[in-house]
């Protein structure tokens, strides 16, 4: 019986270590071929280590190579595609999983921190996915070795700060909330071409989460408890979403915490307000919003209070 994803090329990034390494190492159990992107930064995204990446492919023997360029650019995304299709064959598969953190006060942020993470988070998953997509709907027109080809995968790695929002994690959380945008976009991009788009809210222990200072006893309750998690079923779900049974999923948002899996909804009204006839004055609306606004609006619950419960592991 052949595996699962037997003959799919990957490309995941930030999979030298933590939820990409366990991704990386799910899909190449499960047959695929990947390329291991990591350039070896800190958590804050300094520095770089070409052996993070060089030590993950070798773990993973024949079926994995490593790219260790950072992806935060045009010109590395393409790269990157380049290599996966010139080593494999083509490209199946992207997730997008790199991320940095660079945590503070909006009143106290420094600019140079915001467009540091706003370039990993969001910008490079927005180069990777527009050099693979290129690739992924050329494969469905010309089919690959003369076959017919209708299959792709996209997975974006979000997070509940970007849902939620958390304290001091400005740049954090607006990446993340700009990726799910971009899952969204891409999933209507690329319907037509069979090719799915996801995101994952993943909770596990990794090396942002072991950063995040809490800021009351609820969130030092959740950290203690709920991110001591472990990677692997995170990668088991990016595993499923990749899988030849999920192609009907695209453009949703599902979260994962140990056995448990969260589908998330989407942003939409909840309410309608209407003026009878004539303009709203400022106070009228405030008023009216005030007024049959009451229990329907989001209040200021961070996602580590709201997920602060003991996870199923």
């Amino acid at each position: 019986m052949a595996a699962l994803l037997e003959g799919r090329v990957a490309i995941v990034t930030g999979a030298g270590r933590g939820i990409g390494q366990a991704v990386a190492t799910a899909l190449a159990d499960a047959g695929a071929k990947v390329v291991i992107a990591d350039n070896g930064t800190g958590i804050d995204g300094n520095g770089a280590d070409a052996a993070v990446a060089a030590d993950a492919a070798k773990a993973l023997g024949g079926r994995a190579i490593a790219y260790s360029d950072s992806i935060a650019s045009p010109s590395t995304a393409k790269a990157v595609v380049d290599l996966a299709v010139r080593t494999f064959g083509g490209l199946d598969i992207v997730v997008n999983n790199a991320a940095i953190l660079r945590d503070s006060f909006v009143f106290r942020a420094d600019p140079r921190d915001w467009e540091a993470v706003i370039r990993t988070n969001l910008s490079a998953p927005f180069y990777l996915t527009a050099a693979a997509s290129a690739v992924m709907r050329d494969q469905g027109k010309a089919g690959r070795a003369g076959g017919s080809y209708d299959w792709g995968r996209i997975i974006n790695m979000v997070s509940s700060a970007g849902l939620y929002g958390n304290l001091g994690q400005a740049a954090y959380a607006s990446a993340k909330a700009g990726l799910f945008g971009l899952t969204r976009v891409t999933a209507m991009d690329l319907a037509r071409a069979q090719i799915t788009a996801n995101a994952v809210a993943p909770f596990a222990r990794t090396r942002v989460t072991d950063i995040i200072q809490p800021a009351n006893d609820a969130q030092r309750s959740y950290k203690e408890r709920a991110l001591r998690i472990d990677a692997r079923h995170v990668a088991n779900l990016v595993l499923a979403l990749c899988s030849p049974a999920a192609k009907s999923i695209t453009g949703q948002l599902v979260g994962v915490r140990g056995r448990e899996v969260f589908l998330f909804g989407q942003p939409r009204p909840v309410a309608r307000l209407a003026s009878d006839g004539a303009d709203w004055t400022a106070q009228a609306l405030a008023a009216a919003l005030t007024r049959d606004g009451a229990g329907k609006m989001t209040d200021l619950t961070t996602d580590l209070e709201a997920f602060n419960t003991e996870p199923v592991v």
